[in-house]
């Protein structure tokens, strides 16, 4: 279960409500484009942040507080979905009620947040970020995880000022990135970013619904929550390496 989920309304920066953001002011990244150019949008959690193993002890750990068998990586590909109670669904057989899942999910980030703290970048992600912007391409960061805890570890590796944006969920935990993609583009509206020339690069179906959902294009990669079977599954692009993943993205971009 990836620490994820949600959000509604498109988000105003300026507005004393919205989630905050890498200020235009400390981030070199943030420029207005005079033509429309490949945008790359990041998944977080599997994609960038190469955290699996932290999520297979915090699943485990949180399962033998609810009583519940442990489970392999292998499994937990093949059974991972989201949005996340529909994981416990397939492990259970039943959807948990909404009591039964303020439990899992606060089990859950217990020990997610504290093995999470030994997880590196991805293979290549650092290099392939600069080699980005330094061609003048723009980029930003979209996760499921709660966004008060995303900047600072974003932050705390090093890379936010490779991104326009960074945002994290601000809403439960138990929905989908649809929504959240909806105002994060909305919030890159005036960037030069346009749906047409988007592609996000995640590492779950879920990145490939929110994708197809705003008019962009997804490349889906095998190192993070989903086996390679359930993610061929979306139709889209899948590759083996973060590297291979941009590599296609310039491509959907044109």
């Amino acid at each position: 279960m990836s620490p994820a989920s949600e959000s509604p309304a498109p988000e105003n920066p300026a507005s004393e409500n919205s989630a905050p953001e890498t200020s235009a002011s400390e981030n070199p990244a943030r420029q207005s484009p005079t033509r429309v150019a490949p945008h790359i949008v990041w998944d977080w959690n599997g994609t960038l942040l190469h955290d699996i193993d932290a999520v297979i002890v915090a699943t485990n750990a949180s399962f033998a507080e609810l009583g519940l068998a442990p489970i392999t990586l292998e499994r937990y590909r093949e059974l991972y979905v989201v949005p996340v109670p529909r994981f416990y669904e397939r492990l259970m057989g039943r959807l948990p009620t909404d009591a039964e899942w303020l439990v899992m999910d606060e089990a859950f980030h217990r020990h997610y947040w504290v093995a999470a703290e030994a997880a590196a970048l991805a293979e290549g992600a650092l290099q392939l970020l600069r080699d980005w912007q330094a061609e003048g391409l723009t980029q930003s960061l979209l996760s499921l995880a709660p966004h008060e805890q995303l900047v600072p570890l974003v932050r705390a590796h090093g890379i936010h000022g490779h991104f326009l944006r960074v945002d994290g969920r601000t809403g439960p935990s138990h929905t989908t990135k649809a929504g959240h993609l909806v105002r994060h583009m909305a919030a890159l509206d005036g960037t030069g970013v346009t749906a047409g020339r988007t592609v996000l690069i995640g590492d779950a179906v879920d990145d490939a619904l929110a994708a197809a959902h705003v008019g962009a294009r997804a490349v889906l990669y095998t190192g993070g929550s989903h086996s390679r079977a359930s993610l061929e599954s979306a139709g889209v692009p899948v590759v083996d390496s973060l590297a291979e993943a941009v590599r296609t993205a310039r491509e959907l971009a044109g």
